[in-house]
């Protein structure tokens, strides 16, 4: 059940709706799509389970086992085989807390832990065992007063779970937060929210962002081409419109992205949608991903390929994340 702060939305009608009605059984969603559990191998019984928004269901191919937007919510058997190197803390973040919700892995930035749910359970996520329940999610003094001690933290990234899981009223609440300490210049939003639930960009979130005097990032995580459609950039473009810069973090996904045209047509269809290309990252090897995973060598031979079919601008930088190290790690 999503947590009582989550659920104050009835000023947002239209992604409440979707959140309240999310598929969360294996069967229901194989249902809607003609799918038999004989056809994956699904787990029903996994301890990480399926939450998906019926809309996102919806841009998924009827009958279609293989659907790249299936496969990245779908809980499949393959999560219990155990594997060399994938554990439940792949990115040693219990040792990077700072505070309560506050976790410093690198120089001049933090990340807030905003909220601890997501209206998607995506099966490659790498705070699938994070203990949410350690941190006090509705943002504290304690939070905000470690931010504040520190004049060398420049940006803040919200993260979570999904930091817009908070309604706008909390966000606003926040921005004030934010915006009253002197050295923090920046504010970089980690969502997956609006490719799943588009209409969680409301007027009234665009409204406060854009006037807020942090210069604000958004970036949305969009892995396939097919999660892309009109409302998504309506979205986006309003954001750009109004001076926020948005961004795409895709992660290289066994199945899912794992070919260089999917990858080429991904980086269009984000600049049509206004969406700047980022980062695209190897997987995290958090437990249960295994099967997911696009060997190194692979991933650097995509990379290459796509740098030769498309504009600098377009290419995301391949990149993965290595605990205890002062930046992420490009390859390519």
């Amino acid at each position: 059940m999503l947590d009582r702060q989550l659920q104050a939305i009835a000023d947002e009608p239209g992604w409440s709706r979707a959140l309240s009605d999310l598929v969360v059984d294996v069967g229901d969603l194989l249902d809607l799509l003609g799918l038999t559990h004989t056809d994956l191998g699904v787990d029903v019984d996994s301890a990480f389970p399926l939450r998906v928004p019926r809309g996102f269901v919806a841009r998924m191919k009827y009958g279609d086992a293989n659907d790249p937007l299936l496969r990245q919510v779908l809980p499949l058997a393959a999560e219990r085989e155990p594997a060399v190197g994938f554990v439940e803390d792949p990115l040693q973040e219990d040792e990077a807390v700072l505070a309560p919700a506050v976790i410093q892995k690198y120089a001049g930035r933090v990340l807030l832990i905003a909220a601890g749910e997501c209206a998607v359970h995506c099966r490659y996520c790498f705070r699938r065992n994070f203990p949410y329940g350690q941190h006090r999610l509705r943002v504290s003094a304690e939070s905000l007063s470690a931010i504040r001690a520190d004049h060398t933290i420049s940006e803040v990234i919200a993260s979570g779970g999904d930091p817009l899981m908070l309604t706008d009223r909390h966000w606003e609440r926040l921005l004030d937060e934010l915006e009253s300490i002197a050295h923090v210049r920046r504010l970089r939003i980690h969502t997956r929210l609006p490719v799943v639930i588009p209409s969680r960009l409301t007027l009234r979130l665009i409204d406060r962002l854009a006037a807020s005097r942090l210069q604000v990032v958004v970036v949305v995580h969009v892995n396939h081409p097919n999660e892309i459609g009109a409302e998504l950039a309506q979205g986006t473009g309003e954001l750009v419109r109004r001076g926020v810069t948005v961004l795409n973090q895709a992660v290289l996904l066994a199945g899912v992205n794992d070919s260089a045209d999917v990858l080429v047509q991904l980086s269009e269809a984000l600049f049509a949608a206004q969406i700047l290309p980022y980062y695209l990252h190897l997987l995290d090897p958090v437990a249960g991903t295994r099967h997911l995973q696009v060997e190194e060598e692979r991933a650097c031979a995509l990379h290459a390929e796509i740098r030769d079919c498309l504009p600098g601008y377009l290419v995301p930088r391949l990149a993965r994340e290595v605990p205890g190290q002062t930046a992420k790690q490009w390859l390519a």
